[in-house]
């Protein structure tokens, strides 16, 4: 089995979450989804699992973050800058709140942030592949 990572997020309101990463890309599949649970799947290897509170809390005794607080920031890496916006203006539209961060532009890497309706950060971001590879210093990406 090659590796993957499931992102369990719990949430207030499935159906209301489900549309939210529909309208981002997300695809869902629904052999590991149901009325408590439903499986994101972004990529091969990258899942987010939203779980309704009662489904979160049988996983674990912590509580649920307040409203207003972050405990991650997700990050996910995207093909250019304006898929970045792109994906931030789509999520805005169908819920979510943009740019709860600031939009940070280094050159070689530009950044936005976005919050979905239950107050989980994502981060989608571009950086400059030949800066990612080692090829170019941060000066000549910035160009």
């Amino acid at each position: 089995m090659s590796r993957m990572i499931f992102v369990n997020l719990p949430v207030a309101d499935l159906p209301r979450a489900m549309r939210f990463y529909t309208a981002l890309g997300f695809a869902n599949n629904p052999q590991f989804s149901d009325e408590t649970a439903a499986c994101m799947v972004w990529s091969d290897a990258i899942y987010v699992m939203l779980l309704t509170h009662a489904k979160w809390q049988g996983f674990t005794t912590r509580p649920i973050c307040p409203p207003g607080s972050s405990e991650v920031s997700l990050a996910l890496a995207l093909d250019d800058r304006a898929e970045v916006d792109h994906l931030v203006e789509v999520g805005a539209a169908h819920g979510g709140t943009a740019d709860v961060n600031p939009p940070e532009d280094h050159g070689f890497m530009y950044q936005r942030s976005l919050l979905d309706p239950d107050g989980h950060v994502w981060e989608p971001f571009w950086m400059d592949a030949a800066f990612a590879g080692g090829e170019a210093k941060t000066e000549e990406a910035a160009r």
